[in-house]
């Protein structure tokens, strides 16, 4: 039962991270194009000013707890995952100082600089989240001491032996790219307002066909490469809720959208990314990280759970900070309310 519980704990945090601090990589991207001149440009980054930082809080929480409750995967997958992980982190560093950097310097080519570094470098983020998804669901050449090594890619292909990057991985990172992008296009209409939201309104629709798209693309293949991942869903079909569900929020971003009701069609984006990894652990589960090398070296819920009494007295500590947190997050965004003017100071 504690394993099935922190399972889906974890679970929780990260959709918490990819839907809050999805929406300001969303808007990095779009800021490589979207604003005409640096008032918009400005607009576009007070709109996700006071929230960023904290956003990535989530990511922190998730890692921490991983380590907690799970420390064989995390060995594993942070040995194995070491070159990704640290070019995951020297762009969050990049994203981080372009965006604390801008508002310090008043020289044109730093400024264009920083603007590009941050876009490129939070597209990058998205990519790398959407293919580092898929290596999980595709699984990795584990070992018998359950430890792996990943190149940056082979020949493109899955199989026993992969990269970190191949047809499968791309679509992933594709489809978190269009998708964090549209998630950013609806917060800078919520937040934004004049010929800035109204560019973000044109961006939704061919956005939102893209998305559409590649979320078929990513499940045909996803079945190809890993046909175990219908297993649950056919054990127990009440749990088809969820591809329900993407489809679902899809029609609601479309019709909010058009009837123009901006913050319900965020809030259907937030359920797409909810339902889309949802539906990827339900996939996996109760395995947390598959093996091309065979199912026996599977990392599962049960080889890779900490002990019972740890796990009791951390979900005791676990629920107060997360209370903390959430309280912190309400509190902000309670704070932060109305539109961002491009006179306004945050």
């Amino acid at each position: 039962m504690m394993g099935f519980i922190w399972f889906w704990l974890v679970a929780v945090m990260i959709v918490g991270y990819v839907v809050l601090d999805g929406f300001d990589l969303g808007v990095g991207v779009l800021h490589l194009f979207l604003p005409r001149d640096d008032a918009q440009r400005k607009t576009a980054l007070r709109s996700i000013g006071p929230v960023w930082d904290g956003n990535e809080v989530w990511l922190l929480a998730g890692g921490g707890t991983l380590y907690f409750a799970f420390p064989l995967l995390y060995a594993s997958a942070f040995s194995g995952f070491y070159l990704p992980l640290m070019i995951v982190l020297w762009l969050l560093v990049l994203r981080g100082i372009s965006i604390e950097l801008r508002n310090h310097v008043d020289i044109g080519v730093w400024i264009a600089l920083l603007d590009g570094v941050f876009g490129i470098s939070s597209a990058l983020l998205a990519i790398f989240y959407g293919a580092a998804l898929a290596n999980v669901l595709r699984g990795v050449p584990l070992q018998a001491d359950g430890y792996f090594f990943l190149p940056l890619w082979t020949n493109w292909q899955p199989g026993p032996h992969p990269g970190i990057l191949d047809w499968y991985t791309v679509i992933g990172g594709l489809v978190a790219l269009a998708a964090l992008t549209l998630h950013g296009a609806l917060w800078l209409i919520i937040k934004v307002s004049g010929d800035l939201a109204q560019r973000a309104c044109r961006l939704v629709n061919p956005l939102l066909i893209l998305v559409s798209l590649l979320t078929v693309v990513s499940l045909v293949a996803t079945i190809a490469v890993r046909p175990a991942s219908l297993d649950n869903y056919y054990h127990y079909p009440v749990t088809f809720i969820v591809p329900v569900g993407v489809l679902a929020a899809l029609a609601g971003i479309w019709y909010f959208s058009r009837n123009q009701h901006p913050g319900k069609a965020f809030l259907s984006s937030a359920l797409y990314l909810f339902f889309m990894l949802a539906g990827a652990c339900w996939g996996v589960y109760p395995t947390l990280l598959p093996a091309t090398t065979g199912s026996d070296r599977d990392i599962t819920l049960a080889r890779a759970i900490s002990g019972p009494h740890t796990l009791a007295v951390g979900l005791a500590w676990w629920s107060f900070g997360m209370t903390l947190a959430v309280a912190y997050v309400v509190f902000v965004y309670s704070r932060f309310k109305g539109k961002v003017d491009a006179d306004t100071t945050h």
